[in-house]
Formats: structure tokens, C-alpha cells, sequence
């Protein structure tokens, strides 16, 4: 029964580091995607933001940005 379970866990614990070089590799794509877009002139910081604006849900990304209004307001930013 041991080795059953020993061979489970090798199978499971390869799977998770095919998955993060497979994560890793990803992660290398959306760095040179941004590297691209900042050599034609877009600002990779605020693509950035956006990306994790359109991730949001409507309803999460309006109280958002009225909570960030909200402490805008309180410190005289305009």
C-alpha cells in the first residue's frame, strides 16, 4: 500500500513542477509582451493597472474607485 502511495505522491508532486515551469514560462511571455508595448511608446505601469481593473468585477471596481475618491477627497488630491 506504502508504495502505491509513494507513487501517487511522485506523480502529484511532478505535476505541480511541470506546472510551475509551465507558470514560469508564462510569466517570461508577459514580460516581454509588456517590454514590447513600452518599446512602442505605451506605459507598461498603467497597462498594468488595467489589466487589473478589467480583471475586477463592475460592482468590485466601482466601489473601488469611489472609496479611492473618498480618500482623494480628504487629502486635497485632485
Amino acid at each position: 500500500m506504502a508504495d502505491a502511495a509513494d507513487d501517487r505522491l511522485r506523480l502529484l508532486i511532478e505535476r505541480i513542477e511541470r506546472l510551475e515551469e509551465e507558470k514560469k514560462g508564462i510569466g517570461d511571455d508577459i514580460k516581454d509582451v509588456y517590454s514590447e508595448a513600452k518599446s512602442a511608446g505605451y506605459d507598461a505601469k498603467i497597462m498594468r493597472q488595467i489589466v487589473r481593473l478589467r480583471k475586477m468585477k463592475p460592482d468590485d471596481r466601482r466601489e473601488m474607485e469611489a472609496i479611492l475618491d473618498v480618500y482623494k477627497n480628504a487629502l486635497g488630491i485632485d
